[in-house]
């Protein structure tokens, strides 16, 4: 398993744009990928999952990632995080 703690770094935080991005980078692969927050664990692959976080500006996120390609799609999605979703 592979585990990487990210930060939302967009002003608007994850609203319906970047979950969108979120869910169609993490379905790219395999592994079963979750985002944790406060103790609660959603499934990147779903939008309204990754939109009920409620994750706004500088909230510390944890992606988890368990499969094949685990490190590649911590990379791709952490990736997403620090380019503040190509909004800014």
């Amino acid at each position: 398993m592979t585990e990487r703690e990210i930060v939302v770094k967009n002003r608007a935080g994850i609203h319906a744009r970047p979950a969108a991005l979120i869910v169609q980078t993490a379905g790219k692969f395999d592994s079963k990928i979750m985002f944790q927050k406060d103790g609660e664990a959603i499934n990147a692959k779903s939008i309204m999952g990754i939109i009920t976080l409620g994750a706004a500006y500088n909230t510390a996120l944890t992606i988890t990632a368990d499969g094949a390609d685990e490190a590649a799609a911590v990379d791709a999605l952490a990736t997403l995080f620090e380019n503040r979703f190509e909004e800014e």
